[in-house]
């Protein structure tokens, strides 16, 4: 039998924009089978928005693919490139009470979470609140947004990457440069100016770039390379919930890790990943007893052949048959 890898390009059978409050209106598409096994996808990001191409991880014979836009980014409503947009009631609590708004409104009783990066933090934040209308999980290039996580994105990595951390350093406010630089373009880009929100964004994902930049699949402008808007939306929506360390308590989705006990998980993750290294992943496993890590040895952040067959043989594992 071959592997298919990922499935044909479908289109939604369904999709809408549903309110969740607080003036926004999320938008949400279901795919495949409208009688199969569901499955939400988790996007990353914060503040990436849904692709075309996350429709095509399931077998659509099997599942209800269910994906939506994060608050304030993809065709969700209002959109965070609007400086008039109120970040103050986008937060992790605020996404997680989306979720299951969503859920609710499709008439789901338990789903599939798939998630990567950004997308694993709020599937495990989502897992651990409400464990009992999770059936399985599958995250890629994990992550739990500690503080310490970020600081090493947007610091510590650095070392290898020395010229392109020192232009990222020099984006901020010079009395800024020895803090917290991430909560310094956090601030940037809720400038009144625009051409100061367009420069923080462009140097932001400048550093982006040059973190996956060694990786195969890194290529250039793989961050910067988005719409005006779109680039303008994922900065602001990073860096709001980074420099707030997601509003989660440091170490908390790892030390609530046994709420977990019962729901089956894969850990897909590239040993190359110098951005989220391979350890967090690691750490959950030992801590989350039914969840089993996959290391990818020739995979980034960015994946690689062998990353989709991994991902692939992992959500053949719960694939109906």
């Amino acid at each position: 039998m071959t592997l298919r890898r990922v499935h044909r390009p479908i289109e939604p059978y369904d999709h809408g924009m549903l309110d969740v409050g607080d003036g926004n209106r999320v938008y949400w598409e279901t795919c495949g089978n409208p009688d199969g096994k569901p499955a939400l996808v988790v996007h990353g990001g914060p503040g990436s928005g849904c692709s075309t191409g996350m429709r095509r991880a399931f077998d659509p014979e099997r599942f209800r693919i269910v994906l939506f836009d994060q608050r304030a980014c993809g065709r969700s409503t209002p959109h965070a490139s609007d400086p008039a947009t109120d970040m103050s009631v986008n937060t992790t609590a605020h996404l997680l009470a989306d979720m299951e708004r969503l859920r609710e409104h499709l008439g789901i009783e338990r789903w599939l979470l798939h998630g990567g990066s950004w997308g694993s933090t709020l599937s495990l934040a989502y897992a651990e609140r409400h464990s009992e209308r999770v059936s399985e999980i599958v995250l890629v290039a994990v992550g739990t947004t500690r503080r310490s996580e970020i600081d090493w994105l947007y610091g510590g990595v650095g070392r290898f990457f020395p010229e392109a951390w020192e232009r990222f350093r020099a984006g901020v406010p010079e009395a800024d440069r020895d803090g917290d630089l991430v909560a310094a373009y956090a601030r940037l880009m809720e400038d009144p100016d625009p051409d100061v929100r367009a420069r923080a964004a462009r140097d932001w994902v400048t550093w982006e770039d040059a973190v996956i930049s060694l990786e195969a699949n890194g290529r250039p402008g793989a961050y910067s390379d988005r719409p005006p808007d779109a680039l303008l939306a994922f900065v602001r929506i990073c860096s709001h919930y980074f420099a707030n360390g997601a509003w989660l308590e440091e170490g908390a989705l790892l030390r609530d890790a046994g709420r977990l006990a019962g729901i089956p998980g894969v850990l897909v993750h590239g040993r190359l990943d110098l951005g989220g290294p391979i350890v967090t992943a690691w750490q959950l496993a030992r801590a989350w007893p039914d969840a089993e890590l996959v290391e990818v040895d020739d995979s980034g952040h960015t994946g690689s052949e062998t990353m989709r067959i991994r991902i692939a043989e992992a959500i053949g594992r719960f694939t109906p048959r």
